[in-house]
């Protein structure tokens, strides 16, 4: 008998959404497809309906057509019993686009690129904290303590160690055999600055829908074996308030139909299309940070000399800035950006990366002069990202730009879904209040 495999799709907010079917249904899933209501890609962070999002009541929650996008299933290792898993995308019941499944929205933009004979190469690389298992239930992460040679412990600061991933070395052997199972490209790892915190890598691929699909599949992979470890793991923007946040770092070039990289001028600088994409990057990063920066956790990321840029401005071989240009033999010229937190649906950071770069392409802007040196010092209010998910939300919800490039029912059920998101967190009261006030008012 075979296996039965997870059938999923993504929704907005970057969560899978799916069913699990039988091995014996398995030809039929691959020819037909399965159905859910479209809504599903609009729910809430926590799994509700949101009303006021265009696709429950006006539809009467009609269904939608999930669609596999991988040629066959994948095992996943980190499960009890055999099984498999089987990426998809929405489609509408007539197999048209349905524009606010966030895979078909990069598909929207990627389309625009091909159009003109460009092809984007992306690469992403992800953040995220290593937790005791039980840290969740606790709601208040710790990083686990592992003990290794001369003394030395998991939970404190060490960033760049290689002690600390050797003393993770089965569970990152482990990560490593999962990615070639499941087709992750994955490269490098890295211990990053805060305790239990660790960077992966992946590498370029010459396909965005596949460097957002193995981005999907690195966070769920990840987070299923480090439940084997006995540890939890997360990609929440700022866990730790005291202690560097989750990025979600992008790579990007150029190239034309016959592979030659557009941004490669063949020295240092790059060329004019390099900077005109930039440029672009630059002038939508502000009504694109709701796909940066998602949630009310996303903005505690964002603060001056933390790594997180805060002012949307561009520079060589500059971390402090939002876009970086790296240091590189000229053939490998390309784009960092580096806003979005790990909490991020990839998907959208990926779309909103060459929506801007499109924009900045297709009208010829020119890019501002780069910024050398200390970002966080010579920026200004007129460079200044949003530090707010209302304000956010508003910037989306009036972009001209990202509606042109991603489509009106993208930009509404997103913004629908977050005004929602926050009006509901709004009604809570946070601990910090009650500590602050009820005693002294």
């Amino acid at each position: 008998m075979e296996n039965d495999f997870d059938l999923f799709i993504v929704d907005l907010n970057g969560n899978l959404r799916g069913k699990r079917l039988l091995g014996s249904s398995l030809d039929k899933v691959m020819e037909e497809g399965i159905k859910l209501p479209r809504s599903v890609v609009g729910l809430d962070f926590w799994g509700d309906d949101v009303a006021d999002n265009g696709l429950v009541f006006e539809t009467g929650d009609n269904d939608g057509i999930c669609m596999p996008v991988q040629d066959e299933p994948v095992p996943v290792p980190w499960a009890e019993l055999d099984r498999r898993q089987l990426h998809a995308m929405m489609v509408n019941p007539d197999g048209s686009p349905f524009g606010a499944d966030p895979r078909q929205v990069l598909k929207t933009v990627l389309e625009k690129f091909h159009a003109r004979g460009w092809y984007p190469v992306m690469a992403t690389e992800l953040e995220f904290y290593l937790m005791d298992a039980d840290s969740e239930e606790l709601q208040r992460p710790k990083p686990p303590v592992l003990e290794r040679g001369h003394g030395r412990r998991l939970n404190t600061k060490d960033a760049y160690s290689i002690e600390d991933v050797d003393g993770l070395e089965s569970f990152f052997a482990n990560v490593r055999d999962c990615c070639d199972q499941q087709g992750v490209l994955a490269d490098t790892i890295i211990s990053e600055l805060g305790p239990g915190q660790f960077e992966i890598n992946l590498k370029h691929v010459a396909d965005p829908l596949s460097a957002g699909d193995q981005a999907i599949w690195f966070k769920r992979l990840v987070k299923g074996i480090a439940r084997k470890y006995n540890y939890s793991a997360t990609f929440m923007a700022k866990p730790y308030a005291e202690e560097s946040g989750c990025g979600f770092h992008v790579h990007f070039s150029l190239t034309d139909k016959d592979g030659n990289n557009l941004f490669d001028d063949g020295g240092d600088e790059g060329t004019e299309m390099l900077r005109h994409a930039i440029a672009g990057i630059l002038k939508v990063m502000p009504e694109s940070m709701l796909m940066f920066a998602p949630h009310l956790n996303s903005y505690h990321r964002f603060q001056e000399g933390s790594h997180a840029p805060v002012y949307a401005c561009w520079g060589y071989e500059n971390r402090t800035a939002a876009v970086r240009v790296p240091e590189s033999e000229p053939e490998a010229r390309r784009i960092e950006h580096r806003v979005s937190g790990a909490d991020a649906n990839p998907y959208l950071v990926l779309a909103a990366v060459l929506a801007g770069a499109l924009y900045g392409l297709e009208n010829k802007l020119a890019a501002p002069e780069p910024t050398e040196g200390d970002a966080y010092a010579v920026g200004d209010e007129s460079t200044r990202l949003p530090w707010y998910w209302d304000d956010a939300i508003d910037l989306l919800k009036q972009s001209e730009i990202i509606r042109h490039y991603l489509g009106d029912e993208f930009v509404d059920v997103l913004c629908a879904v977050k005004r929602h998101e926050m009006e509901l967190l709004n009604k809570r009261i946070s601990d910090i209040e009650y500590e602050s006030y009820l005693g002294l008012l």
